[in-house]
């Protein structure tokens, strides 16, 4: 006796596959839902985070001086870290002698920003990740995306013509309240009799 191979699916077996078909692209569509709304949450939450500056900012804390170079040639630029060792900064004497120092983290995408001597008339500050430019006397954005300028690194030169790191200011904030600042966390006391504001304004 010979067996007939099977029918193919009844009517009602065809509607419960459509069904299940059905069912899994729903199940496929909600789960792509889920992952866009979890990634956006995300995004939203991280950009509040950093909005609200609870993450860590160059400047932070304080520091005691810090000799960077024994000498800075004219249109020269050194890297160091400071306040903490993750604080990249660099220090660069300008051509009428006056030193300057910033933070070298970009205020876009937190890139590196490198020196360019030859750029403009006194040289500039560029990120390469996205063309950010920065001017090399104020730290302020010329060029690209940058939202704020670069946090100042408060730099002196004393009479051997040896550079330091005294102090910090963030993007924004003038050498005198970055200096106050500083000084509010190492000796209140001192702060006080120098006359920085109390309540750090």
């Amino acid at each position: 006796m010979t067996t007939l191979p099977p029918a193919g699916p009844t009517e009602e077996e065809q509607a419960v596959l459509r069904d299940r078909i059905s069912a899994d692209s729903l199940t496929t569509r909600r789960d792509y839902l889920r992952i866009v709304a979890t990634v956006s949450g995300g995004l939203v939450v991280g950009s509040t985070v950093v909005s609200a500056g609870v993450l860590h900012r160059h400047g932070d804390g304080s520091a005691p001086p810090l000799k960077v170079a024994d000498q800075l040639g004219s249109g020269e630029a050194v890297t160091f870290n400071y306040p903490g060792e993750n604080d990249r900064a660099m220090a660069i004497k300008l051509a009428d002698g006056s030193v300057v120092g910033y933070s070298t983290v970009c205020t876009h995408l937190a890139c590196g920003v490198l020196w360019r001597k030859g750029r403009g008339e006194e040289g500039e500050l560029y990120c390469p990740c996205h063309e950010g430019v920065f001017s090399a006397r104020t730290g302020e954005v010329t060029a690209g995306p940058p939202p704020r300028p670069l946090p100042k690194v408060i730099m002196v030169e004393d009479a051997a013509g040896a550079v330091w790191a005294i102090g910090t200011a963030r993007s924004g904030e003038g050498v005198e309240a970055g200096l106050c600042r500083g000084l509010r966390d190492r000796d209140p006391a001192l702060a006080e009799a120098a006359g920085c504001p109390k309540d750090g304004s």
